[in-house]
């Protein structure tokens, strides 16, 4: 989360009106713009971050969000928005500018600076100081949008064979993000192109989407590989049987060996992540609720009912 102000950055404070803002911002380009200052790469910086501010400051709808604490200094989102249900996900999405420069939201109301809300124009200001025979007013006016950020939860069989949601943004738009199978918690997807539209002509920002994968109920993942446990009955361990099992990409038939003891793990191969890995099942041997007096009577008559299994020793 960025923590740079964009009121220090100008050498304004918080009350400042759109004027001061205005007059700051034409006072920092005349000195740092880089051609007035050609080579000094660190006034380039600083110019691009003082155009960064201008850009947030100068956007009526920007300004009072960040005033109010619900996005930082680029743009992003304080609190990012987990989608829950996946019929109805959302995410909320800020403008993410860096010191390379900040471009306009897309579409909707309250798009960033360059939108149909900003009272400001680069080309003006760069005009006005520079007069417009001056190349570097149009080069530095076209500048690249604003990345967006948001978060986006996805289901556990989702993240382990693929799939496509479509997110709603906070200003309107919509997104279909491909899912690919593999993917882990606090994996970014870069959406080229799907940010804030660009200043001036200048080309879109990038929609970054970081990932959280919901756990699942009863499966784990491990590297490429799936584990999970499955109840079998005392009469499929015994007599060993055909079982239908749970995998990410749909349910299989398991064949359980005759003897088979809690513990025992059986492998489904190529049943792992993306088709990659392997999924491994642990049996365990589950009896009914209620015993009943039938089942006593055998172990009562079981020739081996005093038969002791190995236990860990303190």
């Amino acid at each position: 989360m960025s923590t740079w102000d964009p009121y220090a950055t100008l050498g304004l404070g918080r009350t400042s009106t759109a004027d001061e803002i205005r007059r700051a911002y034409r006072s920092l380009a005349k000195e740092l713009h880089p051609d007035v200052r050609p080579g000094d790469k660190q006034a380039e910086e600083r110019f691009k971050r003082a155009t960064a501010a201008f850009n947030l400051l100068s956007d009526p709808v920007m300004k009072s969000r960040y005033d109010r604490g619900e996005i930082d200094a680029d743009g992003n989102e304080r609190m990012a928005f987990n989608s829950r249900p996946r019929q109805s996900q959302r995410a909320h999405a800020g403008a993410g500018a860096g010191t390379g420069g900040a471009g306009a939201g897309t579409g909707g109301a309250g798009a960033g600076a360059g939108g149909a809300q900003d009272p400001f124009d680069l080309g003006d200001i760069f005009s006005d100081l520079f007069g417009p025979g001056l190349g570097g007013g149009r080069s530095y006016t076209r500048m690249r949008g604003r990345d967006i950020r948001f978060t986006l939860e996805v289901d556990f069989i989702d993240a382990i064979v693929g799939a496509k949601r479509r997110v709603s943004l906070a200003e309107g738009r919509t997104l279909e993000v491909g899912i690919p199978a593999g993917v882990e918690s606090g994996q970014v997807l870069r959406l080229k192109g799907q940010g804030g539209a660009g200043i001036q002509g200048g080309p879109a920002g990038d929609a970054l989407v970081e990932l959280t994968v919901r756990p699942h109920a009863f499966f784990r993942r491990e590297g490429q590989d799936i584990h999970m446990d499955l109840n079998i009955s005392l009469t499929e361990a015994v007599e060993g049987g055909r079982v239908p099992a749970p995998t990410p990409s749909g349910t299989v038939t398991l064949t359980i060996p005759a003897g088979s003891n809690t513990g025992k793990t059986l492998r489904l191969k190529g049943k792992g992540v993306g088709g990659q890995g392997d999924q491994y099942v642990r049996l365990q041997i589950v009896l009914p609720e209620a015993v009943d007096d039938e089942l006593k009577k055998f172990v009562k008559k079981w020739p081996k009912r005093d038969y002791v299994p190995p236990r860990p020793q303190g």
